[in-house]
């Protein structure tokens, strides 16, 4: 028995092996195949912020969304609601660089619709979560690093920041990522299941 578990054990080594020439670009032999991988891996491990706002459909570097502290909330949950996003970056007035926090709408449920406060008279920079407060990340920050961070503080949105605001990402964002590097993976296995890896 205990040698099966050994020979299915090897297997799956040679196997992980195969797949990792295979998405190198590499045959058995170690040398470049005629037929590179059609898809970039990099692995979880490896990818970074940067990556998934990249991956995001129509983002394109220094764009989101954004309001002024001084916007009324029902301003501001009128833009997320024709954005079809759930936060949105504040600036300060008058200032289009700098982030003086973040309103989402776990804020807008919490401190308006629960308090029956009037949305049409109250001001984001009352509601919204300071940047005094605000969970931030940069580019090259790993992109498991950025799940560990946004579920030990049950957040789903976090700003990337790199000495200014370069974006958003959100945890939708990251399981979108998350199911294109997976996707690669099920496809190089297929084909190491089919024999097409070399």
């Amino acid at each position: 028995m205990q040698a099966l578990f050994r020979v299915a054990r090897s297997c799956k080594e040679t196997a992980k092996l195969a797949i990792l020439r295979h998405s190198l670009g590499r045959d058995r032999l170690g040398c470049i195949s005629s037929h590179p991988p059609q898809m970039n891996h990099k692995g979880l491990e490896n990818t970074t912020v940067e990556d998934v706002l990249m991956i995001k459909e129509g983002e394109k570097n220094g764009s989101w969304l954004w309001c002024r502290s001084d916007d009324t909330v029902l301003a501001a949950v009128k833009q997320m609601a024709q954005n079809n996003v759930g936060s949105l970056v504040v600036l300060k007035p008058g200032d289009k660089q700098h982030i003086a926090g973040i309103i989402t709408e776990r804020d807008y449920l919490r401190k308006i619709a629960s308090e029956e406060r009037p949305a049409k008279y109250t001001r984001v920079g009352d509601i919204m979560t300071d940047e005094n407060k605000l969970i931030t990340v940069t580019s090259d920050t790993n992109i498991l690093q950025a799940i560990r961070l946004m579920t030990e503080n049950h957040i789903r949105h976090v700003p990337v920041i790199d000495g200014t605001i370069v974006g958003m990402i959100s945890m939708v964002d990251i399981v979108q990522a998350v199911m294109e590097q997976q996707g690669g993976d099920v496809k190089r296995l297929n084909e190491f299941i089919k024999g097409e890896y070399y």
